[in-house]
């Protein structure tokens, strides 16, 4: 996800992260920066005198964002560490929905759903038959993702700049303007008003790319989406 929450700011990803990072055999901190996209997420663009300017990467985000309450897409996901190593792809999907509705799964090489009713966050780990829940508010604080439905949040939680061109993309940087932010910096690459990529770097040197397929503007997404209820045999940890 108006502020669809689009957590991505979640800790989301801190679990998908761990097991990303567990089956490529990669340290805790690259972990972190696999988490990061799911967390763990837009912002105006910021001139070297500290300005707020309206650049090419900003004007892209706008046009994405421009009437948008709910979205769906499909994505890869892939986590370098700090020593240049890459780690499997992961692949699957995510749906946001205003007011503060996320869905995150990912279909391969591992599952995992991540699910935010608006009020907690729950992260289902299939293979460990494990679900951890939070509440929402923790999780969803300066996640890039929720400026795709809140433009609001760009200049009050980033610090943002043009990046210039390259791949083919426009890129738009992201600075959280919290110190104990989990990650350094976001960027958002647009091919023309399509958010085609978003790449997450931690303070360690790893780096979480997404990049993004199908999108569909506005869907109308059953009330399931957003709705999670533990499975008998797994075992929750944490509370409302």
């Amino acid at each position: 996800m108006k502020r669809l929450p689009i957590i991505l700011a979640l800790g989301l990803a801190a679990g998908s992260a761990a097991a990303v990072a567990a089956n490529a055999s990669l340290p805790a901190a690259t972990a972190d920066a696999a988490g990061l996209a799911a967390r763990a997420a837009v912002a105006g663009s910021t001139a070297p005198g500290g300005g707020a300017v309206a650049g090419r990467a900003r004007a892209a985000l706008g046009a994405f964002a421009h009437g948008i309450h709910s979205l769906s897409a499909s994505f890869t996901q892939v986590v370098t560490g700090a020593n240049g190593r890459k780690a499997q792809t992961v692949e699957g999907t995510l749906a946001l929905q205003e007011p503060r509705q996320f869905r995150w799964q990912t279909l391969a090489p591992q599952k995992q759903l991540i699910v935010a009713d608006g009020s907690r966050v729950w992260i289902y780990d299939p293979e460990l038959e494990q679900v951890t829940v939070r509440k929402q508010s923790v999780e969803e604080a300066h996640s890039p993702l929720t400026v795709l439905t809140d433009l609001s949040r760009l200049d009050r939680q980033f610090k943002a700049s043009e990046a210039g061109r390259r791949d083919g993309l426009q890129w738009l940087r992201l600075t959280p303007r919290v110190a104990d932010a989990q990650f350094a910096y976001a960027e958002l690459g647009f091919d023309g008003a399509t958010l085609r990529e978003m790449v997450f770097a931690d303070k360690l040197g790893s780096r979480s790319e997404l990049r993004f397929s199908d999108w569909q503007r506005n869907p109308t997404l059953p009330a399931s989406t957003f709705q999670f209820t533990p499975p008998p045999d797994a075992d929750v940890i944490g509370g409302p």
